[in-house]
């Protein structure tokens, strides 16, 4: 079949820029160069260890996906970023201690070559935490021309085709979407006033989309998912996604919530609480950072249990989370939930889920994806909010007064279909009917010749 989009082939270096090269970005860095050296696998990486199935059941093709779309490959990556510290990333990654020391020396020389740009950073989004590689300059769009240079500098630089740039750093304060944010022209206007609703993330994602380069959001800020950017991407041809990587809690959210929906089995309560001591930690201490995470694990579970459809089930449920932090965790994630079921005749069983994770090993994996998916969206011609990525996002960006899809099946069937499509082949639902219906006809006729 042929093809529903040229592609352009992935030639050449591809650029990964990440606002915020601490935890998460160090541990992607330093895995990517680990899977090229021979030394680790990129386990968790759908573009790298996962598969497709193509065609019927019977054809049994399940090609890699790294082998069905073309994608660019680990060894045309480059990397890049921006942080408050300076320490380079062979440093930063020793000192967020989520890799083992032996492990990061033996990336020593790759890793140290690789120095974050000063930052672009607003002591207003984020409070407890500070460092001394920031930017100064006369307005914000001042900041966001400096963030274009560095960008611009960058590619030339390192002799890259394409960059793209996933938004790695600290969750900021909750704000909301205001008159600044509501088109590309008050934006603009507010970048050049200084106005405080312009937050760090969102002058990263204009100076990247201004450049060309797709933006994912990888936090719960208001980022991309504001009027005003989603404008400029029209207006650019950029691809943008997001937001917030689905890592610890959530993701065990989004795997078991619709297994109990599927057997229409109610849920009274949903209690869920996380222990973690890294830098990510020490900013959500904060209750204004705290408030920006608590609406995007919020979302995850009104989007599979729908109250007002199945009120019965769900129109009592109490959801509530809470995030402590806890230094002596370091990385290592702990969350524990507590789960109020009811089943026939209304019943009341429980669920308990205790899941001792390391949030970088599981945000690594999905900077890799996004990175090479964008790029590979904008290769294909596809710009604008990219909802097929929703597989990554606690909370996923959809065109306006569209509902999110939360269910991390029906998310990866988007996801693997998007690709399909791509590729011009056929789209699976699933449904099957047609082998027993060829069977049926053909026993039937096999009934009729003996007759």
């Amino acid at each position: 079949m042929e093809k529903h989009k040229q592609i352009a082939p992935a030639t050449g270096k591809l650029g990964i820029l990440t606002p915020g090269m601490g935890a998460v970005a160090t541990t992607f860095i330093a895995g990517v160069i680990a899977a090229r050296k021979g030394i680790g696998q990129p386990i968790g990486s759908l573009t790298q260890m996962g598969r497709i199935r193509v065609g019927k059941r019977t054809e049994h093709r399940q090609p890699l996906i790294k082998e069905f779309v073309p994608l660019s490959t680990l060894d045309q990556v480059v990397f890049g970023g921006w942080d408050i510290f300076d320490d380079n990333v062979y440093e930063a990654a020793s000192h967020a201690k989520v890799l083992d020391q032996p492990l990061l020396d033996k990336l020593q020389p790759e890793l140290s070559q690789i120095k974050p740009m000063s930052a672009v950073f607003d002591s207003r989004y984020i409070r407890n935490i500070t460092g001394p590689n920031v930017k100064t300059g006369s307005s914000k769009m001042d900041l966001a021309e400096q963030l274009m240079a560095d960008i611009r500098n960058f590619k030339a630089q390192n002799n890259c085709e394409r960059l793209v740039m996933v938004w790695c750093a600290s969750t900021e304060a909750y704000i909301e979407s205001g008159d600044v944010h509501a088109t590309l022209a008050t934006f603009e206007q507010g970048l050049r006033d200084n106005h405080p609703d312009i937050a760090p993330s969102q002058i990263y994602a204009y100076a990247a989309l201004k450049c060309g380069v797709p933006f994912a959001n990888g936090a719960p800020n208001l980022t991309c998912d504001i009027p005003a950017m989603v404008e400029l991407s029209q207006l650019t041809k950029v691809a943008i996604g997001g937001k917030d990587f689905k890592t610890g809690q959530t993701l065990m959210k989004t795997v078991v919530a619709p297994g109990l929906n599927a057997r229409a089995l109610g849920v009274r309560g949903w209690f869920s609480t996380n222990i973690l001591g890294n830098r990510d930690g020490e900013v959500l201490d904060a209750p204004e950072n705290f408030r920006t995470k608590e609406v995007s694990k919020g979302n995850v579970l009104d989007g599979i249990f729908n109250s007002e459809l199945q009120p019965e089930l769900y129109g009592e449920l109490y959801h509530k989370i809470r995030i402590n932090y806890y230094p002596p965790h370091g990385d290592n994630k702990e969350s524990w939930d507590n789960i109020d079921i009811f089943g026939w005749l209304g019943y009341h069983m429980q669920i308990k889920i205790n899941f001792l994770c390391r949030d970088s090993i599981l945000a690594a994996p999905i900077v890799l994806d996004l990175a090479l998916f964008l790029d590979l969206a904008q290769r294909s011609g596809l710009y604008g909010i990219q909802e097929w990525l929703s597989f990554y996002f606690k909370a996923p960006q959809t065109m306006p007064g569209l509902p999110a899809e939360h269910d991390i099946f029906k998310q990866l069937s988007k996801l693997e279909n998007t690709l399909r499509y791509l590729m011009g082949e056929d789209l699976i639902t699933h449904l099957g009917q047609d082998y027993y219906e060829e069977f049926n006809e053909q026993f039937n006729a096999n009934v009729e010749v003996s007759a």
